[in-house]
């Protein structure tokens, strides 16, 4: 896990070393144990080190192969590294290292773009070939690792954060007004547009070359999600199944040469990794964290699981951490927090941030719960609105109106008024039904619809979570893995029969999951549903009152924050008309909307955090 950067100049004129060098050091915090720089011509790149797999210096990158025509700077792991080897030996390569880098370097010096098809693994990467003077980039299959670029005058620059484009000179700081649009339509980014205007994020499970000879970046598609049953499973031999993928995928994630510790969230998908682990390596450590409930009410009052927690890390063994949070932290970290993500995402993300703080105290490499529930169907409630469809358009409709999770389009089209001109032309129900168009065509029943349901919400919930989960980590020096998504378990997953995952598909309940009510819990005493057969899997290893809970998410009791303890940071921040968001926005849509939750006639938490995350993204991006 590091970070990486590269220039190349489509004008043949030299790269510019101070101007490789300041691109790299804007990534000094995801690699503290080391830096290079490579420059061939008009091409540089730059690379920050984590070192995790072979510490010693013959894993310093850029790295080389011994003809010196490929070089490489990487960010990732590569689990099956040892595997390639093998292969890659047997193939008359010679390996002067230990590190997972260099099977990559060698797996592309044989088999080219089709190396991507081998690699079980989270990686942003770059290869410049010297002989055909072109830059290869690629990104994992699910979008673990981040990588952005930008055209500037005729340089291409890429890097795994924007901080690095950010450190070029040419780059110029605007607002992307339809990205703006994008965001507060669907709290996320669909596109690979970002909030800077010509900053663009690389699409997961792509790759492109790009030479002064080929100057746009053309991304092409080496891997999709692809949810299709196999309805002739046996349920106990899939039971069987996903047990022995599941502890093979914590396994081999377990690989390094640094201590490896793992979130115990008080759920069942980081419990069952947490589980796995300390199978394998006693006395791992363990990270909580949980909130101080004492202004918290209604369904909020379950959000802090640290009681399920200790109990895990008691049965598991774990040498067990936790933090508290409150409201006042939830203030004093939001300026960090923006530079850090360098655009607000889906969801409050601030209490990862401080488990990850947690974790890189006593670790380097932390295991994350992630992906268990777009995988095994962890969210009902969202599915469900969609599951009686009467065909594509009326499916997108319903599922289009679930996910405008910030407010509805009436009051976002209000809500941007000074800046209606600039977004008119953007409809974002259009950038909503493009997601689908790499999924299956066929779509009659109700099945086929939750299929779609999780096609989309890995396409986009999920990849959103993931790269807030990697800024976050990679701001304190820490790498978190994720299980669930090795290779061969997503596609076990994937093609499950909808029945081991979900119980009812006719009779159902639709829910705002904003709601305050406990209706969420209601939903699950009543239906007991989501997860099946992965809950039947991590009864094995977690008890039964974890294994059979509610779903509950990471997540603090911000709803009753926002109008009791944090209610006068929130109206300092954004009840006054010089508020940087009122260059964009409506002064008296915006006050409206908050209103509405302040006086608790509407729950409109997510759409306060992202006015107060834009406007500290301003502060931070647009000075």
């Amino acid at each position: 896990m590091c970070g990486v950067c590269g220039i190349l100049n489509l004008d043949g004129r030299p790269a510019s070393q101070a101007e490789a060098r300041a691109m790299t050091r804007a990534l000094a915090h995801r690699g503290p144990d080391g830096e290079g720089v490579f420059l061939d011509g008009a091409m540089g790149l730059g690379h920050r080190r984590l070192a995790i797999v072979d510490l010693s210096s013959a894993g310093s990158q850029p790295m080389s192969t011994p003809d010196g025509r490929f070089t490489i700077s990487y960010n990732g792991e590569i689990y099956n590294y040892r595997e390639l080897r093998t292969d890659l030996e047997s193939r008359g390569c010679r390996f002067a290292s230990r590190a997972d880098t260099e099977a990559a370097l060698y797996a592309y010096q044989v088999w080219g773009p089709q190396c991507l098809e081998r690699f079980n693994g989270m990686f942003g990467l770059a290869v410049w070939d010297r002989a055909r003077r072109e830059m290869f980039l690629a990104r994992d299959r699910y979008g673990v690792k981040p990588l952005y670029y930008a055209f500037v005058g005729r340089s291409f620059i890429f890097g795994s954060e924007q901080k690095a484009l950010l450190a070029h000179p040419a780059l110029t700081r605007r607002l992307d007004y339809e990205a703006l649009l994008e965001y507060f339509t669907f709290q996320n980014f669909f596109t690979s547009k970002t909030l800077l205007k010509d900053v663009h994020m690389f699409p997961a499970g792509h790759w492109a070359v790009i030479s002064a000879d080929q100057p746009v970046l053309k991304p092409r598609p080496y891997w999709d999600f692809c949810f299709q049953e196999n309805g002739a499973m046996d349920q106990g031999d899939c039971l069987e199944e996903l047990d022995r993928l599941l502890r093979q995928a914590v396994s081999r994630q377990l690989t390094g040469d640094v201590e490896i510790g793992a979130y115990l969230s008080g759920g069942l998908d980081s419990g069952s990794v947490t589980a796995i682990a300390a199978g394998r390596k006693p006395y791992m450590k363990s990270f909580t964290c949980g909130c101080d409930l004492n202004s918290a009410s209604g369904l909020e009052l379950n959000f802090d699981e640290r009681a399920k927690a200790e109990y895990m890390s008691y049965l598991f063994r774990t040498e067990h951490y936790e933090m508290v949070l409150k409201a006042g932290d939830m203030e004093r970290v939001l300026p960090t927090l923006a530079r850090c993500i360098e655009e607000p995402r889906v969801g409050q993300s601030y209490p990862n941030y401080f488990a990850a703080y947690l974790a890189s105290r006593f670790v380097r490499v932390v295991l994350s719960g992630v992906g268990g529930d777009e995988l095994f169907a962890g969210y009902p409630w969202r599915y469900y609105r969609a599951a009686q469809s009467r065909d594509f358009n009326d499916f997108i409709d319903n599922y289009y109106l679930f996910w405008q999770r910030l407010a509805p389009d009436a009051a976002l089209r209000k809500m941007f008024g000074p800046i209606r001109r600039e977004v008119d032309q953007v409809w974002t129900r259009d950038i909503f039904k493009s997601v689908f168009s790499g999924a299956p065509a066929k779509v009659s029943r109700p099945e086929d619809y939750i299929n779609h349901c999780l096609y989309f919400e890995a396409k986009t919930f999920l990849h959103g979570v993931l790269t807030v989960e990697d800024k976050l980590s990679m701001a304190h020096g820490l790498e978190t893995r994720v299980p669930f998504l090795d290779n061969d378990l997503v596609d076990f997953a994937q093609s499950l029969p909808v029945r081991f995952k979900l119980r009812n598909l006719q009779a159902v309940e639709r829910l705002d999951e904003n709601d305050p009510r406990p209706k969420k819990r209601t939903f699950f005493e009543q239906t007991n549903d989501g997860k099946l057969i992965l809950r039947k899997a991590a009864a094995r290893f977690v008890p039964e009152k974890v294994s059979q809970a509610v779903k509950q998410g990471f997540s603090a009791p911000d709803a009753s924050w926002f109008k009791g303890e944090s209610i006068d940071y929130v109206k300092n921040a954004l009840y006054k008309k010089s508020a940087r968001i009122y260059e964009y926005f409506d002064y008296e849509t915006v006050t409206g909307l908050m209103d509405e939750h302040l006086s608790s006639r509407c729950n409109r938490r997510l759409l306060i955090w992202s006015f107060l995350s834009f406007e500290h993204w301003l502060k931070e991006f647009l000075p």
